[in-house]
């Protein structure tokens, strides 16, 4: 099933709409119950995930009647929902605020995010940053670009390959199994310097934007990588889970590496990983 610009443009709609009612309102606003744990201190789900997504869910029924939504909350509640993606004519994968442990904390590095999958293959992404009211979009086959809130547009391109010791980075390894975990954490002082910010959101545009240049995340949840991946590719890089497979939304085990080229994905999952 196609995804057209209108449709990426009625989507857009929906997440800035569910940001500016559910979210914005409540950042360093969360009243008392307002922030719970799901499995520790570092995994946060607050009422503003949850009201944003249910808000987003029934917006998205009206406007693709016939698409499955996915949100990281409604899994939550049902995880049947994760193995009905390959087989869907349509997917609508949505994360309602990721970097959720930083909106908790007041820090404003979060976004909201969107990944639309057909038959198991990612067709758009869409990364909305609230606070500054701009966007990274991607549509397979027509690139990737960001847009400001005055509705000016710039096409992403990813950073130039260059050697390991001049890289710059984003990694989650602390998410890693050892001994891959001490081995990586290790390796990743070789190159210029790496970073976290806890929020895959913020990330990806940093890689598209080709401001660092690569990333290696562990965790494979859908709403986290299926919109940042599809937009990174558009904007020209490569990107493949750590046994050289290609990423698709329906994987959900092991790590991802997003580089420039396949050359620098090659040298990083060497390098690095192991």
């Amino acid at each position: 099933m196609s995804f057209s610009r209108a449709d990426l443009d009625r989507l857009s709609h929906i997440m800035a709409e569910a940001a500016e009612t559910e979210i914005m309102p409540r950042f360093r606003r969360l009243e008392d119950g307002g922030i719970r744990e799901k499995t520790g201190a570092l995994d946060l789900v607050t009422d503003a995930d949850e009201q944003a997504e249910w808000r987003m869910r029934d917006a998205c029924a009206k406007a693709f009647p016939h698409a499955l939504f996915v949100g990281e909350e409604s899994v939550a509640r049902d995880q049947t929902l994760l193995a009905k993606i390959r087989h869907a004519e349509l997917a609508i994968i949505v994360d309602p605020v990721d970097g959720t442990s930083n909106f908790a904390w007041g820090l404003p590095l979060f976004g909201v995010m969107a990944g639309v999958v057909s038959k198991g293959e990612t067709v758009a992404g869409l990364i909305y940053d609230p606070v500054g009211r701009d966007w990274h979009k991607g549509l397979k086959g027509h690139g990737a670009w960001g847009e400001s809130v005055n509705g000016h547009t710039r096409d992403l391109r990813v950073a130039k390959p260059d050697v390991l010791s001049e890289m710059t980075g984003l990694s989650s390894w602390y998410l890693m199994p050892e001994p891959q975990r001490s081995r990586t954490v290790a390796n990743l002082a070789r190159t210029k310097a790496c970073f976290n910010y806890r929020c895959a959101a913020y990330e990806y545009r940093l890689i598209a934007e080709g401001l660092v240049h690569f990333t290696l995340h562990y965790k494979l949840m859908p709403w986290d990588h299926a919109a940042g991946v599809l937009i990174h590719q558009e904007a020209g890089g490569y990107s493949a889970l750590l046994d050289g497979t290609p990423y698709d939304a329906t994987k959900h085990d092991g790590g991802i590496i997003s580089a420039p080229d396949r050359a620098t994905y090659e040298l990083v999952k060497r390098e690095l990983v192991g």
